[in-house]
């Protein structure tokens, strides 16, 4: 049956179930009477969306609550153990993949550690590398939490570059400053990870898994338009515009922010990365006579030169001299990010830029009242006066954490069903009639 709007009652009763899981999962514990107007659904929508529910074990009585002069009204939430979902992040340093149940709770983690063979830097991104970690880590945190594979939503992966679809292949990741040239990730998973085929995998660029975690559970609740910038070896920001819906990557840090500039590490001159990105800050001081700690990873070397600038914050170092390269550096840095930042202010004109990944997180809020001051004088006024710049919640397992809402996303738009059931669609007429045109 097919109602006015093109949509099917099918369709009606899968967004009826959404709109339900959405309201329970996001704002808490809930009666039918208070989800009536939080979905925009009649009292009889909502009771037979519920019995529905329940009776699938998704939703769960949680209590009850007084109500105004009459019986009180049962509590319902969504039951955390129904379903489970994997989050992974390709990161710059390590691979993290992580089992969570649908409070976000972590059941089982493993960490792999990426380490460079040889000189350059992409050789720990070698493909087999990468997905035997995958296949191993996904195996460790199945075995551990003993969860059983027909309860998973789905396996979520954010990763460092643009991801597209090819036919035969699905996700095809071309990471052009690691090396990846459409590494066809999904395929190569699939033959490998031991997980039934009805498993979905949902891989996506790492800014945006960041995103859709600081957007839906931390920083950017709330917000209906922001940008959640990714700082860690490189630079990169997802642009949400809708504080429920999914944002898009762009490739922010390989704007051109000096004609002629340095090289980056996508073989371009003059990007953003190349300035800001922790692995060109690194360098930076480096060039400038600085002496960044030898044979260590990113993390801890940029942990060093934030020692040296501001000594105050280590442990033992009360009373030292900053290291006036590395300040000026780090000062130089800021103004990069800052104009980076005010591209984003005049393009976008969102409510919040948000900064996360382990670079911003160790750079803090002392480094960022610099990079605000130079953004909001780059900018223009008007959206300047708008913008809230602050540091993300979530931490560094923020990626993951949002790699692991992708499986959530998709099981919320299928109305809280793992697997679309239904009729075949049939082509319409019209192309039938044109193919046959063709072929003569």
């Amino acid at each position: 049956m097919e109602v006015r709007s093109g949509r099917t009652v099918r369709d009606l009763r899968r967004e009826n179930r959404a709109a339900v899981l959405q309201r329970l999962y996001f704002d808490g514990p809930s009666s039918r009477f208070a989800l009536g107007p939080a979905t925009g659904l009649s009292s009889g929508s909502v009771s037979n969306v519920v019995a529905e529910l329940v009776a699938e074990g998704l939703v769960e009585e949680a209590g009850s609550i007084d109500s105004a002069g009459g019986r009180p009204r049962t509590l319902l939430r969504v039951r955390p153990d129904s379903h489970y979902m994997i989050g992974i992040d390709i990161g710059e340093t390590r691979v993290r993949i992580e089992l969570l149940d649908l409070t976000l709770t972590e059941l089982a983690r493993a960490e792999k550690p990426l380490a460079a063979d040889g000189p350059r830097r992409v050789d720990r991104y070698d493909v087999g590398v990468v997905v035997e970690h995958l296949r191993t880590g996904v195996a460790e945190v199945l075995d551990r939490s003993r969860i059983a594979t027909d309860r998973l939503l789905g396996v979520g992966i954010g990763v460092p570059g643009i991801v597209a679809e090819a036919p035969g292949e699905g996700a095809v990741v071309h990471g052009q400053t690691i090396g990846w040239n459409a590494v066809p990730l999904e395929r190569l998973l699939r033959e490998s990870v031991r997980l039934p085929e009805d498993v979905p995998y949902y891989i996506d660029n790492g800014a945006r898994t960041l995103g859709q975690a600081e957007m839906w559970f931390g920083a950017g609740r709330g917000a209906r338009s922001a940008v959640v910038v990714l700082f860690g070896s490189g630079v990169g920001a997802c642009v949400v515009t809708d504080d429920l819906g999914q944002g898009r990557a762009v490739e922010w840090g390989h704007l051109t922010v000096r004609v002629r500039g340095r090289r980056c590490r996508c073989g371009a001159l003059g990007c953003l990365e190349a300035y800001a990105g922790a692995e060109a800050l690194l360098e930076r001081w480096r060039e400038a006579g600085g002496r960044p700690l030898a044979d260590a990873d990113e993390e801890t070397a940029l942990t060093a030169m934030l020692t040296a600038a501001y000594p105050e914050d280590g442990a033992d170092g009360a009373g030292a001299e900053p290291d006036a390269t590395a300040l000026a550096v780090l000062e130089e840095t800021a103004e990069y990010l800052g104009a980076g930042f005010s591209d984003l202010i005049n393009l976008f004109q969102p409510e919040r830029i948000l900064v996360g990944g382990w670079a911003g997180l160790q750079l803090g809020a002392r480094f960022l009242d610099s990079v605000r001051a130079y953004a909001t004088s780059y900018a223009l006024d008007h959206p300047a006066a708008h913008v809230r710049i602050g540091l993300g919640m979530l931490g560094p397992d923020a990626v993951t954490v949002g790699a692991a809402a992708l499986p959530l996303a998709g099981f919320f738009a299928r109305g809280g069903r793992q697997v679309e059931a239904g009729p075949r669609e049939t082509a319409p007429a019209w192309r039938t009639a044109l193919r046959g045109r063709a072929a003569q």
